[in-house]
């Protein structure tokens, strides 16, 4: 490119303040209209539009090179910034008010016609998106994201920055330590036999560094689960990592809130309410049938199991003999629901576990029509309208099962009415903190407890007693940020004394063999002054996901992986040549097919 075409400036920073000036732009073509002695031009980059106008009497030579540019060109052009007749200003984009008479236009490249048009809103399957991701990034909406990103991690170092905190790298390459989701394993040519892993979380590393002394500390980084993937999942993703010294959670939950302040404001120029509501885990379980509950409506569950005892109805009489529960939720208004769509709730309520689900409408005249009403005395009926807060053109909706699956099955329930009624206000923020987990769930594949979050969460004080004997009474001094309905970061107070931390490996199933080969070295560290301290970790790419008003992650991530994760783009992942393989000492078990 000559010197003489060097940019200047950049296409959406020009205003009517520029007229008159000589500009050298360069950007790609987003669209060319043709009209005889006249060419127009949207020249875009990543800054927005502006439109270049080359008219023959005017450009000379580059008229025609202009005759053949086409959409997607990259293009160097310099030429005088012009105000625009009143009647063809552009409303639409910031430089509306003026155009760019051009004097030179050079062809920096040439483009091969799209896959798909490079725009915002485009209908085009996103395996072709993936498969062109280059092309998918040049579109101002895709831009946006990446920059909306940028924004907010250089605000998440600038928050922490000012409060003391050391951004720490931790290893990418480190010990397997299966207890959870699947490592990523990579084989060390040096050490014949032995694996990697790649970090699922920084988690050891960083009380580590409060062992250390550093006393706050953060770091953007990226994370790794061998994993089955959704809309909100990856293999590779990024997290906020967060550890602090000698605090409590109410410490670690107020400097959180700050800081979710601090970016919304930042980003969006958004007001964040603080403190946000607390729930405990029960509390949330029994309202909302969910530890991530979405509270920007209500339609809250209501136990049942009293109004509806002693009923003539032999299938919630059983589950509550079987030490089950009977729950409901009130779907105000919506009393004229179709039968076939009570029909297709029957198979929603089915895909969560329910056995079945039971509805009651409230007439008009307050009469109840219901298959199971003739099961329910008039006073049974009315005690049931009385606590589920019911009026006429109410539904009621019953599921009754085990405590897990009534919340399970009534927690999404109450979520697909919610959408189906548009009670959600997509511009409303609901931020809550979910407190006091369990510290252990029982899996009953392996017929042992697992840690519900991790194993270096620590129990509650007074639950402490309960470690050996009793591990399914003990919570946790664990914490969840949540916001509408998704869970956005995760931390607790973390297990600082070594003995403490022997009964917790002891309840999940280890031997003491087993805690000293795979977190010896934690063991030991505790050995040497550790400090009591706590921390969280946010889902970088979830939250910007919700800040952007994206529906998937992919959206966010410069390249994603696939569902199947794969990246459409590279290939990968890719077979390797045998030769890779036996300097790695492994062989592959897998067969490979003929072409």
């Amino acid at each position: 490119m000559a010197n003489n075409l060097k940019r200047t400036h950049c296409c959406g920073e020009l205003t009517a303040a520029d007229e008159g000036i000589r500009v050298n732009l360069c950007g790609w073509v987003a669209k060319r209209r043709d009209h005889g002695g006249l060419i127009f031009i949207d020249l875009r980059d990543r800054t927005g539009i502006v439109q270049i106008t080359v008219d023959v009497e005017v450009a000379g030579e580059c008229f025609k090179v202009a005759e053949d540019v086409r959409n997607e060109y990259v293009l160097a052009i310099t030429g005088i910034v012009a105000l625009r007749t009143p009647e063809t200003i552009n409303k639409n984009i910031a430089t509306g008010a003026i155009e760019i008479m051009a004097e030179t236009l050079e062809v920096l490249n040439a483009s091969k016609t799209p896959p798909f048009y490079i725009q915002d809103g485009i209908d085009v399957d996103e395996n072709v998106r993936l498969r062109y991701r280059y092309l998918d990034l040049r579109r101002p909406e895709m831009q946006k994201n990446l920059m909306l990103r940028h924004k907010v991690t250089k605000l998440m170092r600038d928050y922490f920055d000012n409060r003391g905190f050391i951004e720490v790298e931790t290893p990418m390459l480190t010990k397997s330590t299966p207890e959870g989701a699947r490592d990523y394993l990579v084989p060390s040519r040096v050490n014949p036999g032995k694996f990697y892993a790649l970090p699922q979380s920084p988690q050891i590393f960083k009380q580590l560094l409060m062992v250390s002394g550093l006393e706050r500390y953060f770091q953007i980084v990226r994370c790794f689960r061998d994993e089955d993937l959704r809309a909100d999942r990856q293999p590779e993703f990024t997290q906020l990592d967060i550890e602090m010294s000698f605090v409590d959670a109410e410490d670690v939950m107020q400097m959180m809130e700050g800081m979710i302040g601090f970016i919304f404001k930042g980003a969006l120029e958004r007001e964040v309410t603080v403190p946000f509501k607390r729930l405990t885990w029960d509390e949330a379980m029994d309202r909302y049938g969910s530890d991530k509950p979405d509270l920007r409506f209500d339609m809250e569950l209501v136990d049942m199991s009293e109004a509806v005892q002693n009923s003539d109805f032999k299938v919630f009489n059983s589950v509550l003999e079987a030490g089950g529960q009977v729950k409901a939720i009130n779907v105000k208004g919506y009393g004229s629901i179709a039968r076939r769509e009570l029909d297709s709730l029957v198979e929603f309520v089915g895909i969560y576990g329910a056995k079945g689900l039971a509805w009651i409408i409230i007439n008009e005249d307050g009469t109840y029509k219901s298959p199971i009403a003739k099961f329910f005395s008039e006073e049974q009926l009315q005690k049931i309208a009385k606590d589920a807060s019911a009026e006429p053109n109410d539904l009621l909706l019953f599921v009754a099962d085990k405590k897990a699956v009534v919340a399970q099955a009534l927690g999404a329930l109450r979520l697909e009415m919610a959408k189906r009624l548009e009670l959600v206000d997509e511009n409303k923020l609901s931020f809550a903190w979910v407190v006091d987990f369990p510290m252990f769930e029982y899996d009953e594949e392996e017929k042992r407890y697992v840690a519900m979050h991790h194993p270096f969460t620590s129990p509650r004080e007074e639950d402490l007693q309960y470690l050996v004997s009793e591990p399914g009474k003990v919570y946790a001094k664990a914490y969840d940020m949540v916001l509408n309905g998704t869970e956005i970061g995760g931390g607790s107070i973390r297990i600082h004394r070594k003995e403490v931390q022997k009964e917790v490996f002891s309840a999940i199933g280890l031997t003491d063999e087993q805690a000293r080969e795979k977190f010896g070295f934690l063991m030991e560290a505790f050995e040497f002054g550790a400090p009591p301290h706590g921390g969280i970790a946010f889902g970088l790419d979830r939250l910007i996901m919700i800040m952007a008003n994206r529906p998937s992650i992919r959206d966010v991530i410069a390249f994603p992986k696939t569902q199947s994760a794969s990246c459409l783009m590279t290939q990968a992942p890719n077979e390797v040549d045998d030769k890779q393989l036996r300097e790695l000492h492994i062989r592959s078990t897998v067969i490979k097919k003929e072409n």
